[in-house]
């Protein structure tokens, strides 16, 4: 082996020492959820337009619908029905692109964006206008701070939202992911994007995102938003229309939910973390922050409550991550595939961009899984090997089933919330020294 960023598994057990690596079972988490409907999709958010504020439209006025970037469960469907709502009550809709600087921050980039998640004009059954023109629409009274707006949907005489509700991975607040993020970075286009997290450092999103939303809700025609709530698997749950009247009370209530309903680590209080991948289809930072606890690298953030994991293990990222290995930082030591499949211009201007350069920093690199677990086991302290609190997951999205070690797999049986599918074997290691074992939980892709 050449190249002198890997370490060698020799070196990390000479280092080490004899170092016994767990046995390892299968937990299952049990959760109770209620999607809606596949086929009632569409007709639920074309119901939610119902409850938004269209008073002050005249007939046949122009609704500028937003619709953002990230992966969002049936999301066509959705704008769709937004869409078919708006047109019944007598309006006219077209969407545009709420997405801050993604899509390389042009308009067709941003254009393309939307046609890849399923979201175009044949699909959703109106015209999409996509510019990165914006219109300065005030400013903060405290700090002068620009507030920006999509040009397209300031010249409109209403706008709704789309976009789901969930916690964010930078940040804790009142609102965090969701409709007022939308509205201020979202529909800021890359100026907006780039006026807030500059302005994030000092002022922190949990601040800036109320104040700036409040500012665009008293200067725009907002109707509201069409709000989604999705469950631990990832499925839509909630469509709901909220009026600009209750946008961040109910954003606010709503965002609870979200909290209950994400997916967790079965566990809070871990020794070792073993996390098979990250990637931006993943989370924003690569692995979700509130999943590990780990929020470090984020200026003026304070770190999630729960859970504690003493050391991670990163072992890959995924294919659409297309070598954007933002979140690596998150880790205490990575697999050499890691360092072989990263792109460091993609992580680079990702992390620049979202200001959280810390979350690009490559941690040490091992040569196969076998030098991660001894590495991450032989750094947690006074803890024999054979007795550490383990877990093993796909990725934080995917979490219903992990491999665990003895410990927790003891816990798990006296737990409601758990089942244990397969008790402990041993690890067993391939002629590289990696997993024979696959990936817990890649039944949801």
């Amino acid at each position: 082996m050449n190249d002198s960023l890997v370490v060698p598994e020799d070196t990390i057990r000479t280092t080490v020492g004899d170092i016994a690596i767990p046995r390892m079972g299968v937990v299952e988490q049990v959760w109770d959820t209620d999607p809606i409907p596949t086929e009632e999709i569409e007709s639920r958010a074309l119901d939610a337009t119902y409850d938004l504020d269209f008073g002050d439209v005249p007939d046949g006025g122009e609704v500028a619908i937003g619709a953002g970037s990230r992966g969002i469960a049936n999301l066509p469907a959705i704008v769709s029905g937004v869409v078919a709502g708006v047109r019944e009550q007598g309006y006219d809709p077209f969407v545009f692109p709420a997405m801050g600087s993604h899509g390389g921050a042009t308009a067709e980039g941003q254009r393309e964006k939307l046609e890849t998640l399923g979201v175009s004009e044949e699909t959703i059954g109106c015209e999409i206008r996509a510019t990165m023109d914006v219109e300065t629409v005030g400013e903060t009274p405290d700090r002068g701070v620009p507030v920006y707006a999509d040009a397209n949907a300031v010249a409109a005489d209403s706008i709704v939202m789309v976009n789901r509700i969930k916690p964010h991975t930078d940040f804790s607040g009142e609102v965090e992911s969701g409709l007022s993020k939308m509205l201020v970075i979202g529909m800021g286009k890359q100026r907006g994007a780039k006026m807030a997290h500059d302005w994030a450092v000092d002022w922190s999103l949990r601040n800036m995102l109320p104040e700036i939303a409040s500012l665009l809700l008293d200067s725009l025609p907002v109707a509201g938003g069409v709000a989604i709530v999705e469950d631990e698997h990832d499925d839509t749950t909630l469509i709901e229309g909220v009026p600009a009247s209750g946008f961040l009370k109910r954003e606010r209530e709503l965002l609870e939910m979200a909290h209950d309903r994400m997916p967790k680590l079965p566990f809070d209080d871990l020794d070792v973390l073993v996390v098979d991948r990250i990637g931006k289809d993943v989370s924003g930072q690569g692995m979700d922050t509130n999943v590990t606890g780990r929020r470090h690298f984020t200026i003026n953030e304070p770190e999630p409550e729960s859970p504690t994991v003493k050391r991670i293990y990163l072992r890959g990222l995924t294919k659409k991550s297309k070598g954007n290995a933002m979140g690596m930082g998150q880790a205490d030591f990575a697999h050499r595939e890691v360092k072989e499949v990263l792109d460091w211009s993609k992580s680079t201007i990702n992390a620049i961009t979202a200001s959280t350069v810390r979350g690009v920093r490559l941690p040490p690199v091992v040569e196969n899984d076998r030098a991660g677990l001894l590495g991450t086991l032989g750094t947690i302290g006074p803890v024999p090997g054979d007795e550490a609190r383990l877990l093993r997951v796909t990725d934080t999205m995917r979490l219903e089933r992990c491999y665990a070690s003895p410990a927790l797999i003891e816990d798990a049986r006296d737990r409601d919330d758990l089942r244990v599918v397969v008790d402990p074997e041993d690890v067993e290691f391939d002629e590289n020294g990696d997993f024979e074992a696959p990936s817990p939980d890649l039944g949801h892709e």
